[in-house]
């Protein structure tokens, strides 16, 4: 039985439920150990479909899996299908207004963010690494959610902390063009390499956007060894599932 899962600690109404897993729970092994749910990293396809199907039974349904590009393209879960012989929806982020339909993103230190409204009438999963985010990810799933930003309610997942996210100063120069204000989010290094800050700068996209009810707790994927996969640190790796969905 999965036990190793954590659940949002935010103000979500009571109809909409979300988990995160972590790397335990699983079947997979070497790297991947144990719960990882990508089946594009490499690892053993039974293992992954062990693993799904572990996952599946804490879930209403089989979550609508994405095929994850580093784009901004969302989704409607509801019209998405992962049957058998069906071609993997290429969407970096997904929303439901159906119930029991299981949105969800795959990430291992891009961040994950969860979204619903206050009346608990729409949901989204959202996968943010920094290209997607800087293209405007964020703001193309409240697009999609079709409620204003401050009827939202967001949750910030396990990701690269600012400590590790070591980064170009090409990275800098695009979310600042965007917004001056983002370079706050960033922390010069005396090598000429900026550490950055991906939750201040997803902070800032959701206020943009009306966003304010934001919630987070202090993860960081790369630091933490025991709960969670890391691409920055172990290059080959699992990945973990962001999911939510309405009761």
């Amino acid at each position: 039985m999965l036990t190793e899962l954590i659940v949002p600690d935010w103000p979500a109404p009571a109809n909409v439920r979300a988990l995160v897993t972590t790397r335990h729970g699983g079947v997979s092994v070497g790297p991947f150990a144990s719960l990882n749910l990508g089946d594009h990293v490499g690892d053993d396809p039974a293992a992954v479909a062990e693993n799904r199907r572990i996952l599946r039974a804490r879930l209403p349904a089989e979550p609508v899996w994405l095929k994850q590009v580093h784009g901004i393209q969302c989704c409607d879960a509801a019209a998405c299908s992962n049957a058998k012989g069906s071609q993997t929806p290429e969407a970096d982020a997904a929303y439901s207004h159906k119930p029991g339909v299981v949105c969800a993103v795959l990430t291992a230190d891009c961040l994950p963010i969860l979204l619903c409204d206050a009346a608990g009438t729409v949901v989204a999963a959202a996968h943010a690494g920094w290209r997607g985010l800087a293209a405007g990810v964020i703001e193309s799933t409240v697009a999609a959610m079709g409620v204003p930003g401050e009827a939202l309610l967001a949750w910030l997942g396990p990701a690269i902390g600012p400590r590790h996210f070591e980064v170009g100063g090409e990275v800098r120069d695009v979310f600042s063009a965007h917004d001056p204000q983002a370079a706050r989010a960033f922390v010069a290094r005396p090598d000429g390499k900026w550490l950055c800050d991906i939750y201040l700068l997803a902070r800032q996209r959701l206020a943009d956007l009306g966003v304010c009810r934001i919630t987070s707790a202090d993860f960081c994927t790369v630091r933490d060894t025991q709960q969670f996969f890391s691409y920055r640190r172990d290059g080959a790796t699992g990945r973990m599932a962001s999911l939510i969905w309405l009761d």
